[in-house]
């Protein structure tokens, strides 16, 4: 997201040299702090740069599988989609350029770029955010309403809800445009404007705080009728008796028994043929309520832990930025380049986490990812 102040140089180390008539110093800086500082920032653009193209490339795979496999191309899907493209926009367009700047601490690509950057950082997140709100509400109406949600669930209303989030996204980065002050001299720093605290609020509010307290309510709620669901199959109710009969051999011929077992199952088992015979029919007797029961339990287990991955690596990504973002201006000592610089790109690690969460746990998304790799290889 934007950055918040000014870097302030550190403190350069020097040492003294005597002249060899004794009457005057220079001072010029340590060898080795130069040398020290230099492997620093190789080592973090390489990470930097690990982590921008990891975020690209998760991306573009979770756009082409899509694309790719027809069985995926469904209104929920596209709105999963929507949000690869928002993030690999994020990977493309902001990224690269904040490795550079995170690891100089000195904005050299004038003015021009400066806005651009911002406007694209500040809206690509803001809709990258909002995209999982997005996602959050058409889950919310597929679980409460799901059978007047289904005629609804088009295309259209998919790329509905898209643009809206975009265009609440375009209004949140907008408003630095209007008070921006072109500076006469060379540019040095590319951050936001932060005297304005009603924007900051307006900005941070509208990014993150309120779109996660929906996300909080609407994943509460998913959660709760996901519950009810499996809670209204009574168990006294009885299920159908599905049998099944298959032949065994080797089996001792002269017993003959009813054994239960777990979730309804029982084995009957059952002489065939004459004395000498070692053929025994074994028949299975299952309850399928309760068969039904067990797998609904499994899935609803599932979809408790995919949605506390979902909050959880939104909230720990994103929250440490927005409650610095919102302090800095109320307390601008407070302010530090490298801890702003961590909780920035623990923002931008989101936009690589996403595309992992929501495909990972669709078993319909890892086999067509799957087949789409095989498919890759054997090109090649």
């Amino acid at each position: 997201m934007e950055r918040s102040g000014h870097f302030k140089p550190t403190p350069g180390h020097f040492e003294v040299l005597n002249s060899p008539t004794g009457t005057s110093v220079t001072l010029t800086p340590k060898t080795d702090e130069k040398q020290e500082s230099f492997a620093f920032q190789v080592t973090l653009a390489s990470v930097l740069g690990l982590i921008t193209l990891a975020t690209i490339l998760s991306n573009a795979f979770v756009i082409a599988t899509i694309s790719q496999s027809r069985k995926l191309q469904t209104p929920a899907n596209f709105l999963i989609a929507s949000l690869a493209v928002t993030d690999l926009l994020v990977s493309v367009l902001v990224m690269p350029i904040c490795v550079l700047y995170t690891v100089t601490h000195e904005w050299t690509l004038g003015q021009v770029i400066c806005d651009i950057w911002l406007s694209s950082d500040i809206t690509c997140c803001t809709a990258s955010i909002l995209h999982l709100c997005v996602i959050a509400l058409d889950r919310y109406w597929a679980i409460t309403d799901a059978v007047e949600y289904a005629k609804k669930r088009t295309q259209a209303r998919a790329a509905g809800m898209v643009a809206t989030a975009w265009i609440i996204a375009i209004s949140i980065s907008l408003p630095p445009f209007f008070w921006r002050q072109v500076k006469a001299g060379e540019l040095t720093t590319c951050s936001v404007n932060t005297d304005h605290i009603f924007y900051t609020i307006y900005s941070t509010f509208g990014a993150f705080y309120i779109p996660t307290l929906l996300l909080i309510a609407l994943y509460g709620r998913i959660y709760v009728e996901a519950r009810k669901r499996i809670l209204k199959q009574s168990p006294k109710k009885a299920g159908k008796r599905l049998t099944s009969a298959h032949l065994s051999t080797n089996s001792p011929a002269s017993v003959a028994s009813t054994s239960p077992l777990h979730c309804g199952r029982q084995e009957l088992y059952s002489d065939s043929g004459s004395l000498g015979s070692d053929n025994q029919i074994r028949v299975t007797v299952s309850d399928s309520l309760l068969e039904k029961k067990r797998i609904s339990a499994a899935r609803e287990r599932k979809a408790t832990k995919t949605l506390g991955v979902i909050l959880g690596a939104y909230i720990v990504c994103w929250l440490p930025f927005f409650i610095y973002t919102l302090l800095v201006p109320l307390c601008p000592s407070c302010f530090s380049a490298e801890l702003f610089d961590f909780f920035n790109w623990l923002g931008y690690v989101n936009s690589l986490i996403n595309p992992i969460i929501y495909t990972m746990s669709n078993e319909d998304f890892k086999k067509a990812f799957h087949k789409l790799i095989s498919f890759r290889c054997c090109r090649r």
